[in-house]
């Protein structure tokens, strides 16, 4: 059993931001990474719109942007563990116990950063084509995909929004969706409908993305008819919900209905001593900028709880 002042769970942008601020605090932060260290970002092609990493000459890449994060928490003492939380325990208070694959700690303050997952349509071509015209986040990446045709894949207000973002740059948008009404709000119905850039498919679903070397069609199916149709398009915008990675919390924090971890505006979960920042706790912006700013509080606050505990 390992002991440490810090242990924070999950190396996206609101976790190495955390780590920056606790490692500066002195407290010799634990991060312990999951298998993939940046999350969401880490599959970003291209990152514009991140304040302070931008030149006309060059577009910094996610993994580059992550890389830089990392190297600067661990100048400032940080650690990393290439590690996943399978278990924790934060039912007796201070200190949390926490259980990995490999490992088990126990520590005086945690820092949820665990972020959350784009759902997936599971189809042939998908993960291959990730950063290569499969995305799932339209303020992201809309800018690359100027003058070109995109389609979006759901129904919800989320794929409307987007779709409407998109069409900010793309020539055409296509809202693919498998039935034959959205979900989306009424006045986001209207706004997308009243779009000369965007069309709609109904009752369809994506069965294949193809390409070469970047994603150049998909095929889509009826489902009313099971015709089979091949759309020329350059980009595949998916957005059928997102997950937060919070299995392993069940029965530890306060969720909501939705499994997202809930914060009050300090970043502070319903365990004193626990803290969460990023998408495990924002279903909302989803953004690097702002995944940011809850990691700077929360390792602001937890530097400050700890302190008022000594």
């Amino acid at each position: 059993m390992e002991k440490e002042r810090v242990i924070i769970i999950g190396s996206g942008p609101a976790g190495l931001t955390a780590a920056i601020y606790t490692a500066r605090a002195q407290l010799n932060p634990l991060v312990i990474a999951g298998t993939q260290i940046g999350g969401q970002i880490a599959i970003t092609s291209e990152v514009e719109n991140y304040p302070g990493f931008w030149s006309p000459e060059r577009t910094p890449t996610g993994p580059e942007l992550v890389e830089i994060m990392q190297k600067q928490a661990e100048h400032f003492g940080a650690r990393l563990e290439y590690d996943e939380v399978v278990a924790v325990d934060f039912t007796k208070g201070s200190p949390f116990y926490i259980k990995t694959y490999g490992k088990e700690y126990m520590a005086d303050a945690v820092i949820v950063t665990a972020g959350a997952s784009p759902r997936r349509l599971g189809v042939p071509g998908e993960e291959e084509f990730i950063g290569r015209g499969v995305s799932y986040c339209g303020t992201c990446d809309g800018f690359f995909f100027r003058g070109k045709d995109v389609i979006v894949v759901g129904g919800g207000d989320s794929a409307l929004e987007e779709g409407l973002f998109l069409t900010k740059f793309a020539d055409s948008v296509q809202v693919v969706h498998r039935r034959d009404e959205f979900r989306a709000g009424p006045a986001l119905q209207k706004r997308a409908a009243a779009n000369e850039k965007m069309s709609f498919v109904w009752n369809t679903v994506v069965e294949e993305i193809e390409g070469n070397g970047s994603v150049q069609a998909v095929k889509a199916r009826n489902v009313k008819t099971g015709d089979v149709q091949t759309l020329a398009v350059d980009g595949v915008f998916i957005f059928i919900g997102h997950y937060p990675n919070s299995k392993f919390l069940e029965g530890q924090l306060a969720m909501d209905e939705h499994g997202y971890v809930i914060t009050d505006e300090l970043m502070r979960t319903s365990v004193p001593g626990v803290y969460a920042a990023g998408e495990i706790q924002d279903a909302i912006y989803r953004q690097i900028g702002t995944s940011v700013g809850q990691g700077v509080a929360a390792g602001m606050q937890t530097e400050r709880w700890l302190s008022e505990r000594e």
